[in-house]
């Protein structure tokens, strides 16, 4: 075999050590060891000799020996709180010989000491050793009574187990059992009489409860009332009792002495019954059902076995009793007068046989043939788990199953069986008691009342011994898993071929009178809320002086050397949100203050002791937090297992934690932790698989989602797992706190990490469904924002929020492909980053390394970082990538936001910033009226100046155009030529498009546009050209400007130019009222004759502007000036160079505006050469208009005539009316 098949063999042997660890410790209990190694005889080879019984009372430990000597141990406290933690250590104090008469002894073989029974209340010790018992004081066992031991006695016990029942009276009662009868004893410090004797021969066991106590000899149970001595037969031990019939059934009993037996149907009146107990005649139909339960069993057990033995059938009522003893007299325990044998029995009396040793047992069978050989004699059992029932134990033979019954004060079957695997050995009962034992179980998570059961198993190579457990509740057919083994260590069993006796391994178990702290440091461990570390920097392990990682490699916390993957993190090349742990000491103090937190948990209180050769344990309860920590570790054995998880189970377990509601604060962190650890275990398994390659089923990812939800670990330990998600983490100066469990389970899965995923070692990628795992439950835990129950809110929020982030541009990376995936992917990001982000440092460094701006600008308007949200904005128009290709239309949305934003600065900056890109949106924001930032006007001017001139004309222009403000013309003005000149002095080919423009507009035959027209619809690429264009609109007067702007100013800068700008200078002319230049000009200069008409009719006004609506009545020239106007233009008309130009366009002038010249001074100035024709329709419109003027004064002269006499008329008649007066003369 080579190396590589023994490292696998090795590591198959650990694998199955590991499980068989984890198995033993997923039980309701466990075993702590009291004393080891016990030195049963004095000189220390102790062979032969077995451990018989144990007791315990405020930290003294007495066990008692086959050898007759009890071993008196005593509690050593503990040094300090460290010692704690090894649990309670006991030291050998004495050793005493205890005194017993050999006589007693009918066959030999001595058991040694028998019984301890600690009478507590008087501080006396009875040791059964050997048949004959002895008082002690406790706790030293000095001999009391003068060491008078009684002899002849079968046991001692029956002590009250409702303690509270006996009240103030002196000394305690116990029960001590003789041959024949039962006595019931007071002792106090003094010897104390015997209260009464009872009539039961060859009793073996009792457990009493006040008044009534169940008893049992070698072959049947009953049910005796002390105080009124009665008896209620139960049923045989052992079912296959061939005279168990004539054993049991009946009704109630009389066993006072001197009274024959009668049953309850005569005495149904009798005084002093209990009132637990039902007095109705029902005694024999009870004890029937009782014989017919356990014939029952016997016949299903000894089926398959023998076909001969009869069936159990119904118990005679006319069971035979043996007669009373005298009555009881005042009688001293004195070892002079003995108790009164058996003898005095009716001679009709059945023999008993001689009880069994405790543990053995004398097989037994009957033959097919009916002959009888040895048969199986089974040692009786009784416990109360309840004030008001006992619990009983009955079987075919020591092999075969047994079955426990409970019965109560009535004798009736209170409740359903329980059955053992195989007929116990010894049995007890761990009952809960709240007031007593609140605290030793607060860690359980559980009250339930358990049977434990001594069991001995056979096997291939011998027998193994352990301790069977189950519920009470175990006949519940809703129960579940109801039976646990406890296996108890031992040395090698015995061959079943080896008689029994000595060398044979034995298990004894017992409840003891007082109960002992029992830490469990395990269930601390993984309580304790620890730190865990995620960068090497961070531990303060190599510079504090309490080691926060040095625990032992069997702990749940973990290896104590840091990870490679934790060194990785820690090499400090990475940014992240990790804070180094700046408050050492307060880590420190914190530290010890939850080591005592959890200490507080770790002690369990404990009354079961088991032994096995020379070894004593405490049987402990299982706290809650261990045993399902120990279930969930066996489901998956180790990290490179955890595929192989069965989720079921996980979930299954979740389900069966989710309808507890914690008992106490103990209970509660139990629940939390599992809670936690199963959620981890769930993650932790799809985590692999994913990493993996494998496909994710949507269950799992669900049940793992809702796992996580429902746990509540801290999300900082779920993101440690997540490679990406590491440096999102912060840990804050106190550092990250979980249960030790869980920071054991998450170091050691990202110890796993370090190895390669894959062959070639590559990193896989996380599938997008856990992605989306991830993005859900980190929203899950950003719901929680604002709980009071969030430990260290702050530092986990942050983190939350990073984990998030880094998640959601994780998954719309991964699923660019998918688009309904991206589109609300997307969504939710918008979300996140607009309601704002508790990490927003490190939010900014994300969004920077996906390359995601848009949102990165999001992020900044979220915190009102107007600046930082232009900025972001800036950069993607000028260029920069931004992966998600959101900002689309980004000037016009730079624009809408320098209109919300109240800082000035920002405001200026990033307005002229947008001027310079985009003129147009640059002049929108300063002139937005609705902004939140108003500027003046002036000192936008400046500013854009200085800034952006190329948006300082379009500011102008909006001041003077578009709000008609004149007060800003001759800026413009001076803007235009500026650009337009600048053009002209240095570019010849600007000036030659000047001039051919001319060239090639006169060269148009008419009719032809005007010039305006002309230059509009043929521009040209030239910048200059359109700043041509609105200087000559807003030269020409538009909006009412012509008159603001520095004419003579203009003039001068032109004059250079005079022929390349042709129309500036016509206008300038106007300006100046030089008409005749002008006219000249747009005759001779451009040819633009339709220009010169308008002119003279608008008296050069707005020639070489659009003109919207009517024009201004006061904006016209009189007639005066415009037939002056039009002379001045027909005398230039007269003078165009091109003959047919000048006659058509003379012709048509004359034609269209002849009223506004004279005929005589047209008719001078007409060149004789023309033809009458060329001016025919001007000469007859002008006759028209003189006839017709003839015509009209013609009316007129007549009219005025008419109205002439009319007044004269009206004259007259007043003359008549008012008639002559006389002046006389002076």
């Amino acid at each position: 075999m080579g190396p590589e098949n023994e490292d696998e063999d090795d590591n198959e042997k650990t694998e199955q050590e590991v499980q068989k660890h984890l198995s033993d410790q997923t039980g309701p209990y466990f075993l702590r060891t009291i004393v080891d190694d016990i030195p049963l005889s004095a000189d220390g080879t102790g062979h032969g000799i077995d451990i018989t019984c144990v007791e315990l009372w405020e930290g003294n430990l007495y066990v008692g020996t086959s050898n007759a000597e009890v071993l008196h141990f005593v509690l050593l406290p503990a040094n300090s709180d460290d010692d704690a933690d090894a649990g309670p250590e006991f030291m050998l104090a004495s050793r005493s010989e205890i005194q017993y008469a050999a006589t007693t002894s009918t066959n030999g073989a001595l058991p040694g000491v028998q019984q301890i029974l600690l009478l507590t209340k008087v501080n006396k010790a009875c040791i059964l050793c050997n048949g004959t018992l002895t008082f002690y004081s406790l706790p030293e066992l000095s001999p009391a009574f003068g060491s008078n031991p009684i002899r002849n006695c079968n046991w001692v016990g029956g002590i009250d187990l409702n303690q509270d029942d006996e009240g103030q009276e002196e000394g305690q009662l116990f029960m001590l059992s003789r041959k024949s009868r039962i006595n019931l004893i007071r002792l106090g410090d003094d010897p104390r009489p015997i209260v009464r004797n009872i009539e039961y021969p060859g009793s073996l066991i009792s457990v009493r409860r006040g008044a009534f106590a169940c008893v049992a000899n070698s072959r049947s149970y009953a049910l005796l009332d002390i105080d009124h001595q009665q008896k209620i037969p139960l049923f045989p031990i052992s079912s296959l009792e061939e005279s168990s019939s004539d054993l049991v059934g009946g009704g109630i009993e009389d066993i006072r002495p001197n009274h024959g037996s009668r049953s309850q149907q005569d005495r149904h009146a009798s005084p002093g019954r209990s009132p637990g107990r039902n007095d109705n005649n029902r005694g024999h139909g009870r004890n029937t059902s009782l014989s017919a339960l356990v014939g029952g069993f016997g016949r299903r057990n000894q089926a398959s076995r023998s076909s001969s033995v009869d069936q159990m059938g119904q118990a005679s009522s006319s069971d035979s009793h043996d007669p009373p003893e005298p009555s009881v007299k005042e009688q001293s325990i004195s070892g002079s007068e003995e108790i009164r044998s058996a003898s005095a029995t009716a001679s009709n009396d059945k023999p008993l046989p001689p009880p069994p040793p405790a543990g053995q047992s004398a097989s037994s069978s009957i033959s097919g043939n009916g002959s009888r050989t040895a048969l199986t004699q089974l040692r009786p059992h009784v416990v109360s788990p309840k004030p008001t029932e006992f619990l009983l134990t009955t079987g075919t033979t020591d092999s075969d199953a047994g079955v426990g019954i409970f019965v109560n004060l009535d004798g009736d079957v209170c409740r359903g069986t329980i059955e053992f695997e195989r007929y116990p050995e010894d049995l007890v009962v761990d009952v809960q008691d709240d007031s007593s034992t609140q605290m030793s179980n607060a860690s359980t998570g559980d009250s339930d009342d358990c049977v434990l059961a001594v069991i001995r198993r056979d096997q291939p190579n011998g027998s193994l011994m352990g301790i069977e457990i189950q519920h009470l509740n175990a006949h519940d057919e809703t129960s579940s898993d109801h039976k646990a083994w406890l296996r108890v260590p031992s040395q090698p069993a015995a061959s079943p071929s080896v008689p029994e006796g000595p060398s044979r391994n034995k298990v004894g178990i017992r409840t003891v009178s007082s109960s002992c702290d029992v830490s469990v440091d395990r269930l601390s461990k993984i309580l304790q809320l620890v730190r865990l570390c995620l960068r090497r920097e961070d531990s303060i392990v190599a510079r504090g002086t309490v080691d926060l990682e040095s625990e032992s490699a069997e702990s749940l916390n973990g290896p104590t050397a840091r990870t490679k993957s934790e060194m990785a993190m820690g090499d400090g090349d990475g940014v992240g949100l990790f804070t180094k742990l700046e408050d050492e000491k307060g880590a420190i103090s914190r530290q010890k203050e939850e080591e005592r937190f959890a200490r507080r948990f770790s002690t369990q209180h404990s009354r079961l002791v088991v032994w096995s050769g020379n070894r004593i344990w405490w049987i402990v309860r299982n706290p809650f937090a261990i045993r399902h920590d120990a279930t969930l570790e066996a489901l998956a054995s180790s990290i490179s297992h955890i595929q192989s998880l069965n989720p079921q189970r996980v979930v299954d377990l979740l389900a069966h934690l989710r309808g507890q509601e914690p008992k106490n604060e103990a209970h509660f962190l139990s629940l939390g932790y599992i809670r936690q650890k199963a959620s981890l275990l769930l993650f932790a398994r799809v985590l692999t698989t994913s990493t993996s390659g494998a496909t994710l089923a949507a269950d799992d990812l669900q049940i793992t989602e809702d796992a996580l939800l429902e746990g509540g670990v801290d999300p900082r330990a779920v993101m440690a797992m997540i490679p990406f998600l590491r440096y999102d983490i912060n840990e804050g100066e106190q550092g990250i706190w979980v249960h030790g469990g869980i920071r054991t389970f998450v170091q050691t899965y990202l110890s796993s990490l370090d190895r390669p995923l894959q062959g070639n070692g590559s990193p896989v990628e996380l599938s997008p469904p856990l992605l989306q795992l991830l993005q859900r439950y980190l929203f899950g835990w950003r719901r929680k924002k604002g709980f009071g129950s969030i430990a260290d809110e702050k530092h986990v929020f942050e983190s939350v929020d990073a984990g998030v982030l880094h998640t959601l541009l994780e998954v719309e990376r991964s699923s660019r492909f998918d688009s309904t995936v991206s589109s609300s992917t997307r969504v939710e990001l918008y979300a996140l980053v607009d309601q704002g982000v508790d990490c927003f440092d490190w939010a900014v460094q994300l969004l920077e390394r996906y390359r995601r701006l848009y949102v990165l600008s999001r992020l900044y308007q979220s915190r009102k970082q107007s600046k930082n949200v232009l900025a972001t904005w800036k950069r993607i128009i000028e260029g920069e990538v931004d992966e998600g290709g959101e900002f689309e239309d980004g000037e016009n949305e730079v624009r809408k936001y320098l209109s919300k934003i109240r800082d000035a600065g920002v405001f200026t900056d990033y307005g002229v910033w947008l001027a310079q890109r985009n003129p147009a949106l640059g002049v929108q924001v300063f002139s937005e009226r609705k902004s939140r930032v108003r500027l003046e006007q002036d000192r936008v001017i400046a500013i854009l100046k200085s800034g952006a001139p190329v948006a300082l004309k379009q500011y102008l222009e909006h001041l003077v155009f578009g709000r008609n403000d004149a007060r800003y013309a001759n800026d413009l003005v001076s803007y235009y030529l500026d650009s337009v000149l600048g053009v002209l002095e240095h570019s010849a080919r600007a000036r030659s498009i000047l001039v051919e423009s001319y060239q090639t507009y006169r060269a148009l035959r008419p009719p032809r546009p005007t010039y305006r027209e002309f230059i509009i619809e043929h521009p040209t690429d030239e910048r200059w050209w359109d700043d041509r264009l609105r200087l000559l609109q807003l030269l020409g007067g538009s909006h009412g400007a012509a008159t603001t702007y520095d004419v003579p100013s203009a003039l001068a800068r032109l004059e250079p130019f005079e022929k390349e700008l042709v129309p500036e200078m016509i206008i300038l002319d106007g300006q100046q009222s030089r008409h005749e230049s002008a006219l000249r000009l747009l005759t001779h200069g451009l040819g633009d004759y339709d220009s010169a008409i308008n002119y003279c009719l608008l008296g050069g006004s707005g020639i070489f502007h659009p003109t919207f609506g009517a024009t201004p009545v006061e904006a016209i020239p009189s007639r005066t000036e415009q037939a002056t106007l039009f002379d001045h233009l027909l005398l230039e008309f007269l003078h165009i160079e091109d003959p047919s130009h000048r006659v058509e366009q003379t012709s048509r002038l004359l034609e269209r505006f002849g009223r506004w010249y004279d005929v005589p001074r047209v008719l001078r100035l007409i060149p004789e050469e023309w033809s009458i024709e060329l001016v025919a329709t001007f000469l007859i419109s002008a006759l028209r208009r003189m006839r017709l003027e003839m015509s009209e004064t013609t009316i007129a002269r007549a009219l005025c005539g008419a109205e002439n006499l009319q007044v004269q008329v009206l004259f007259l008649d007043r003359c008549a009316e008012v008639g002559p007066s006389v002046e006389a003369a002076e």
